[in-house]
């Protein structure tokens, strides 16, 4: 039997380290830690503690706040009188299925032939009811989960560093970005959900399209509490404008989440799509439309580097035009030629109020239609962001593409390389409203960013 601490159990951290969380502290730490949780500068925010200190005194804090700006933080709020006020807000039951699950994963790391003292209680080193905010949030944010820990991330959101997220529920897609304090990019998703389905017809979101959303909103919700995002913000767009029911899908969301589904307006949606898009594209004081087509409206934002001159969004996308029109498999001529009639219409009475948008020395495209148009074009047989970011699609190849397309049902169209199987129904549908942008506008080429309104608005959180 043993009565000293497992050796496998010590985490160490390199001296430079120790030093500097000895001065985050104001005192040297007494026991092994590594560090988790890293600011934008790479300074330490988090440790991980062993679960004994260097003399063999148990350690029950497994997970320490250590930043100083985040300590000041949750001082300020614990100060106010949060500790009580959060706790009246939580189920004593999950609080205290929080504390046995932290005191599980702590406790695994003892060897269950040791027979010293142990450590014992939850987070902060109690059982029941909360004791220390800095111990929940510096949990949540080294991706534990903790729901109290997250609570006071949201209170604190825009005052301490570390990943922010973005979440767009559109019509044809429902798509998750993560970036890290710095950045960088730690996780992008994508599903197709087809929020919008029916919704042009009917004026209503169908219920099942909410639920298959939900669903994806609750992967994502797992997602942001993996990273311990401390802010996010979550927007739906087209389908969700148009739909007479859509507070059964904002209220549902927020309960996922727990925070609000924002509904954008066409020309907000428009703003952020540039500022996502062209960041890394844009350069000098060179000027740019950026093109959002999604699934039910196509966003123009026309600026030059961040000073955006014109904005519009049209009711025209992939799910909408086809929806409305291509209801053939394949479309017929006249099915075509009815889809193209609206979208010129709508782009005609948009170069009259915005002479300007046909004059852009460079059109950057996103979204979806745009980023398959791109995978086709290099020849790979399925999307890879690093691949398709930047590449630069001639008008011919648009044209070829929809002349193939539009020929061959959507079975046909689904075994071809590069078209995901669930976009292959609303291909042709986004083919033709591109067609008819480029020759409106006179556009040779368009560049494909990967790079959407998910950036802009996460980098929108990053600002703050």
């Amino acid at each position: 039997m043993s009565d000293r601490p497992p050796h496998h159990a010590v985490e160490q951290a390199a001296p430079e380290e120790i030093a500097r969380v000895a001065e985050l502290l104001g005192r040297a730490p007494s026991g092994a830690f590594s560090v988790v949780v890293r600011d934008g500068a790479g300074d330490p925010v988090v440790i991980r503690n062993a679960p004994f200190l260097a003399d063999g005194t148990p350690m029950p804090t497994r997970y320490w706040l250590v930043g100083r700006v985040a300590q000041e933080a949750v001082g300020r709020l614990e100060s106010a009188g949060a500790i009580d006020e959060i706790e009246a807000l939580f189920d004593p039951e999950i609080v205290a299925a929080t504390h046995a699950r932290y005191a599980e994963e702590r406790d695994a790391l003892i060897d269950v032939d040791y027979e010293g003292p142990r450590p014992s209680g939850g987070v902060g080193g109690t059982r029941r009811g909360l004791k220390c905010l800095h111990a929940h949030l510096a949990w949540y944010l080294a991706g534990g989960g903790d729901p109290v820990g997250r609570y006071v991330a949201t209170r604190l959101a825009g005052k301490i560093p570390g990943p922010v997220a973005s979440i767009d529920c559109g019509t044809n897609s429902t798509r998750l970005l993560i970036i890290g304090p710095s950045g960088e990019t730690l996780a992008r998703e994508m599903t197709i959900t087809r929020l919008g389905a029916g919704v042009d017809r009917t004026g209503h979101l169908d219920p099942e399209a909410i639920v298959r959303t939900l669903e994806v909103l609750t992967h994502y919700r797992q997602l942001l509490d993996r990273y311990g995002v401390v802010a996010a913000r979550a927007t739906t767009t087209s389908a969700a404008r148009d739909a007479d029911n859509r507070v059964d899908l904002l209220d549902a969301a927020l309960s996922v989440l727990g925070f609000p589904l924002e509904l954008l307006s066409g020309e907000e949606e428009g703003r952020l799509s540039y500022l996502g898009a062209t960041t890394g594209i844009l350069a000098g004081e060179s000027a740019a439309l950026v093109i959002d087509l999604g699934g039910g409206s196509t966003e123009f934002a026309l600026g030059e580097r961040d000073n955006l001159t014109a904005v519009a969004s049209l009711n025209m996308g992939c799910v909408r035009v086809s929806e409305r029109f291509l209801r053939s498999d394949p479309p017929t001529v006249e099915e075509l030629a009815a889809g193209r009639k609206m979208v010129a219409d709508l782009l005609g009475e948009l170069i009259e109020r915005t002479p300007a948008i046909v004059l852009a020395p460079l059109t950057i495209g996103v979204a979806g239609t745009i980023a398959t148009i791109a995978t086709r074009a290099l020849g790979l047989s399925t999307y890879r962001g690093s691949a398709t970011h930047k590449s630069v699609i001639n008008y011919a190849f648009i044209r070829e593409e929809l002349a193939l397309l539009a020929s061959l049902t959507a079975a046909e169209r689904r075994a071809l390389p590069g078209i995901e199987v669930a976009r292959a129904d609303v291909i042709v549908g986004g083919l033709l409203i591109i067609d008819e942008v480029m020759r409106a506008l006179r556009i040779t080429e368009i560049t494909y960013s990967e790079t959407d309104i998910l950036d802009g608005l996460a980098r929108s959180l990053l600002a703050h």
